[in-house]
């Protein structure tokens, strides 16, 4: 049997000696590149290009926001549900991306399914989600259905969600040993299932667009710990 989840609900001339000693003063500041610069402004990095050989996953830039996502998308999988041509897919379920995390130059993303529809939601598994190129091609990124420095995966329980209740799940970037250069991908694909509508959620501008592998955790009404 599922769990059921349900709603809870900033005049005096100067003398000539001071006007000489503030001249060299800010000249000597001049010279010094940086100096009055504080922290975290001034030039910025090059953004990492895709063909750079060496681009791995402790090499990369700050996180920022999440994307926008896109309209939704029919699911790439057996026998696709459709999809309704409101905020809400047709399966009764969406999907959405939150802020980028970072620890220890790891990133991560909750992922968090709502009950859009009008009736319960039945919910077990595992979140949909796809890589994928400048064209919308899926691109061979692994998905592996496991936790990360971020949280362990519970494993799949069946929910039972109410109409505008949630479970959510964590998406981690990882890195194998194997790994050489990443994959830069331009959006991920996201449903609910393989059968659900997903959407597409653009990546340009983001760092987490490099990718080797995706951890991702089974959809629970808790984050893992």
């Amino acid at each position: 049997m599922g769990e059921r989840v349900r709603m809870r609900a900033r005049l005096r001339r100067p003398a000539p000696a001071a006007v000489l000693l503030t001249a060299v003063v800010a000249t000597a500041l001049t010279g010094c590149s940086g100096f009055l610069v504080p922290a975290g402004e001034g030039e910025r990095s090059p953004t990492p290009s895709a063909s750079a050989p060496g681009v791995h996953a402790d090499t990369l830039p700050p996180p920022s926001a999440a994307p926008a996502p896109t309209a939704d998308v029919p699911a790439q999988g057996p026998d696709p549900s459709p999809t309704a041509t409101g905020e809400c897919p047709a399966s009764g379920a969406v999907v959405t991306m939150g802020e980028v995390q970072a620890v220890m130059m790891s990133r991560a993303v909750v992922l968090t399914l709502t009950n859009c529809g009008t009736k319960p939601y039945r919910v077990v598994g595992y979140p949909s989600v796809q890589a994928l190129g400048e064209d919308g091609e899926r691109l061979p990124v692994k998905v592996n259905p496991a936790g990360s420095m971020f949280g362990r995966d519970q494993g799949p329980k069946e929910v039972l969600l109410d109409p505008g209740l949630t479970v959510r799940s964590m998406l981690a970037w990882v890195s194998t040993k194997e790994g050489g250069e990443l994959v830069m991908a331009d959006a991920l694909e996201l449903a609910a299932a393989p059968d659900a509508g997903a959407r597409v959620y653009p990546l340009e501008g983001h760092d987490i667009r490099y990718m080797d592998e995706l951890n991702v955790t089974a959809w629970r009404a808790e984050l893992p710990e």
